[in-house]
């Protein structure tokens, strides 16, 4: 078992990072806030070049259900490579594939699993969004598509204009046409100035009036994209009578619901999957990241009413990562065997309830959220007036000054959100009680450390 330590940084980080500067490209994103240089990995824990050991509660965006190297899933890797079978495959079918559709779709509901179709997608979740578009689409003969305030998708070209991320798109020209944003559930930052329950009801009522006003504007869509909770945008749940109710009306309306599950997927937020604290059924699933387990792979299922497209109208070269397959297959096998979804809904209230102790103390913590082991802490400057909705001005800076001074102190967080002032908790599953509390202690530190230094 790893110990945490929090030594201070000597130059074996430096000089890697200095190389990575020089000779990579400048979209790089996460070695800027966090500048370390991994050497090893297990767990929950990862351990620098200068042997510094830090907790892991990004876990690679939520893509390490199970933590680093988990042994189910250097098995099953081993295993496949053992045997000889084939590492890469386009599209063709293989014995692990077929084992690996049939625990997905045995793991999804039987409403839903009995008549979907599944298609495999290029590495990422992005491509998988770009293929459910293409999809319904195709399906509907229609063009414009619905997405949220706040939501993320991904960065390729699509997957980008149906996010609401303005600091990518700001200089892209000819982003996907036909594109229009609805109002997320956002209750600490109201779009309608109200609050609490009221933000869903209005967003609700808002949705179900574009959709049946014949003078909105928007020509009727080919999908509503939706994420259950959004992720980049701050780790913000959409609760499950607004996932039923946005259920109902697009049912009604006779427009597809396409839930982006990519970081979600695979027990994170207490559920299997994040709809089903609704209990509803989508038209389509978005799946990635958990499901590849810890390897690239990308999955769209959907219900077979809409599989009318035409051969290789989605293809990509890495359609049949093998290798991502046994891991996944692995992974999934391990979190229903283990209960790990319900462990995740157990440790995600005991996280946040030593969050929201925390924030009755300090006033930068304006909201702590989230569901299962999926959180986020916005941070704000209770210093300033809230602005004419009601919305305390958000505290990049600080957010910031936190996020440094959790990793000098060996944690590993994310910041998101608006103005990227949001702390985000992703931990693996497989975390304990006792580093629950010690990363709940260590992130104490960091916010009193860094209002300290920063009102000096």
């Amino acid at each position: 078992m790893y110990q945490v330590t929090a030594t201070a940084e000597v130059s074996a980080n430096r000089s890697y990072l200095q190389s990575q500067q020089e000779r990579e490209s400048s979209a790089r994103s996460y070695p800027r806030r966090i500048p370390i240089v991994i050497a090893e990995a297990e767990g929950i824990y990862v351990k620098d070049m200068d042997g510094k050991i830090y907790y892991d509660c990004l876990s690679g965006a939520g893509t390490l259900a199970l933590g680093h190297n988990h042994p189910v899933v250097i098995e099953a890797m081993r295993g496949l490579l053992d045997q000889k079978a084939p590492l890469h495959t386009l599209d063709l079918t293989t014995p692990l594939k077929e084992l690996f559709v049939d625990e997905l779709f045995t793991s999804l509901p039987s409403s839903f699993a009995s008549r979907a179709r599944i298609q495999f997608c290029g590495p990422t979740g992005g491509d998988a969004v770009e293929a459910s578009i293409k999809l319904m689409k195709t399906a509907t003969g229609r063009r414009s598509v619905l997405a949220f305030h706040g939501s993320y998708h991904g960065s390729t070209h699509a997957a980008m204009s149906l996010s609401g991320t303005l600091g990518q798109k700001e200089r892209v020209n000819g982003l996907m046409p036909d594109v229009h944003y609805l109002p997320y559930p956002y209750a600490f930052r109201c779009p309608f100035g109200v609050g609490g329950k009221e933000t869903e009801r209005l967003s609700l009522n808002y949705i179900e009036n574009a959709l049946r006003d014949p003078e909105s504007g928007i020509v009727k869509p080919a999908a509503i994209i939706v994420e259950p909770v959004q992720g980049e945008g701050g780790s913000i749940p959409a609760s499950p009578n607004w996932l039923r109710e946005l259920r109902r009306v697009t049912k009604e309306q006779d427009i597809p619901l396409i839930l982006d599950e990519v970081q979600t997927g695979l027990g994170r937020t207490g559920k299997l999957f994040a709809f089903e604290h609704a209990g509803i059924e989508p038209d389509a699933i978005i799946l990635s990241k958990a499901i590849g387990g810890s390897l690239p792979l990308s999955v769209v299922v959907y219900h077979e009413r809409y599989d009318v497209w035409n051969p290789g109208a989605h293809i990509g070269t890495f359609r049949g990562n093998q290798l991502a397959m046994a891991a996944g297959l692995a992974t999934l096998r391990y979190i229903k065997e283990q209960e790990l979804p319900e462990r995740a809904r157990l440790l995600g209230e005991r996280l946040q309830n030593r969050l929201a102790a925390l924030a009755e103390r300090e006033g930068c913590i304006g909201d702590v959220r989230g569901l299962g082991l999926m959180i986020g802490v916005e941070i704000v400057d209770e210093r300033e007036q809230p602005d004419r909705l009601g919305h305390i001005p958000a505290a990049p800076r600080l957010a910031a000054k936190i996020q440094r001074e959790c990793l000098s102190r060996g944690l590993i967080l994310e910041v998101g959100g608006r103005h990227s002032s949001v702390m985000r908790f992703l931990p693996p599953l497989i975390i304990t009680e006792e580093q629950v509390d010690e990363i709940a202690g260590r992130f104490v530190q960091a916010v009193q450390a860094a209002r300290e230094e920063l009102s000096c």
